[in-house]
């Protein structure tokens, strides 16, 4: 019999306290199905840095800690771009998975990006992780390009699906 659903405390901004627990969280949850990026280091280094600040990040919080966290950013610097906002990483820990975390982080993040004068939610998910295109999929989201063959990870050529959504 499947868990009861767990529903999000919160979905709250990140804040610089959530570092090292997000750090942790990252670590736990990094995978080939869904990374390019070796696997994160140790304990010791930081989550956030200059590139990866608390407020690009939503964390969702359930049973009293992190349960997951997504990161919603401008995909350029350009202001013929400032309409456009994109996903760069969506995590939920393996306790709180197939519970509804996902997509709740999903619809704040469109809620996000909707606050912040957005029209278009982008994202990059690789080809072989269907739990996660069928998660897009399920949010509104549409395959609008696919780059064959672009990585290639343990062995073995991976496609870079392009996903969009009007908001």
């Amino acid at each position: 019999m499947p868990d009861a659903p767990v529903r999000p405390c919160a979905i709250r901004r990140a804040e610089r306290a959530d570092d090292v627990a997000l750090g942790a969280l990252d670590r736990r949850t990094w995978s080939t199905l869904h990374a390019v990026q070796p696997q994160p280091p140790g304990p010791e280094a930081p989550f956030f840095d200059e590139q990866h600040r608390p407020e690009e990040f939503l964390v969702a919080e359930a049973e009293g800690r992190i349960a997951g966290y997504i990161r919603v950013v401008p995909p350029s610097p350009m202001p013929a771009h400032a309409h456009v906002r994109q996903i760069q990483g969506l995590a939920v820990d393996r306790w709180a998975r197939g519970r509804g975390l996902a997509r709740a982080l999903l619809d704040a993040a469109c809620r996000e990006a909707r606050s912040q004068g957005a029209r278009r939610l982008t994202l990059r998910v690789l080809g072989h992780n269907t739990p996660a295109r069928r998660l897009y999929e399920s949010a509104g989201f549409e395959v609008e390009g696919v780059l064959p063959g672009e990585f290639r990870i343990a062995g073995a050529y991976v496609d870079d699906v392009l996903m969009g959504r009007v908001l």
